[in-house]
């Protein structure tokens, strides 16, 4: 959950070199925190086009954006930019505007997940892990608009044919697809009608059935 996550990015990233022992490097979670408690404005770097916000979860659980919010005093939230210098033409942006790029790019784009499709087996499972990447952005900063996950609900979950495809290709990836909105919806990160988490219930099941050879 939220709460490992941050406590994840506290024990991996306070450790520190001390003065006094030249040489040695040490655990400083007082000085680490009382930093990113007056933290405004937390940056990434985006430097290479082979690799997005969404490829890896390297991205999202670097992220300090939500535990600087809760080591902050008045709780808020700072302001988050991403660098995108894949290019000459370098650019910064928000988060959020990273994001929703990245997702309108990529996850979203039929180019991207018809090819992905187009590989089988192993195609199925990084379009689900570009999904779950992007939860994690939603975890680890609230960083996700409501309609990356309403337009993948619709493109992936709605369509009966894309469906078939999916369970079809890779029920695991499906499976682990379904979970995702699921915990995205639980989570409070995804706000939709009830219409759409029955069917993505159903689906579940479906998964489950075709996975242990049940007709």
């Amino acid at each position: 959950d939220e709460s490992q996550l941050q406590e994840q990015f506290l024990e991996r990233k306070s450790f520190a070199f001390n003065a006094d022992r030249p040489g040695e490097m040490a655990k400083a979670d007082a000085v680490f925190k009382a930093s990113l408690s007056k933290v405004d404005v937390t940056f990434q770097n985006l430097d290479s086009s082979e690799i997005s916000l969404s490829d890896v979860s390297h991205y999202f659980d670097s992220d300090p954006t939500k535990v600087v919010q809760g080591l902050r005093k008045d709780g808020k939230k700072p302001s988050a930019f991403v660098a995108d210098t894949t290019t000459a033409n370098a650019q910064v942006r928000t988060l959020s505007e990273t994001v929703r790029l990245d997702a309108r790019t990529k996850l979203l784009n039929p180019k991207f997940y018809e090819g992905m499709l187009n590989q089988g087996y192993e195609g199925a499972r990084e379009i689900t892990k570009r999904l779950r990447n992007t939860m994690g952005w939603s975890a680890t900063a609230g960083a996700v608009d409501n309609f990356v996950y309403e337009d993948a609900n619709e493109v992936f979950i709605s369509d009966p044919a894309m469906q078939k495809r999916l369970l079809d290709t890779n029920p695991n990836a499906f499976r682990d697809m379904i979970q995702t909105f699921l915990e995205a919806n639980g989570r409070g990160y995804w706000e939709t009608d009830e219409e759409n988490i029955n069917r993505l219930r159903q689906l579940y099941q479906d998964c489950e059935d075709k996975l242990e050879g049940i007709e």
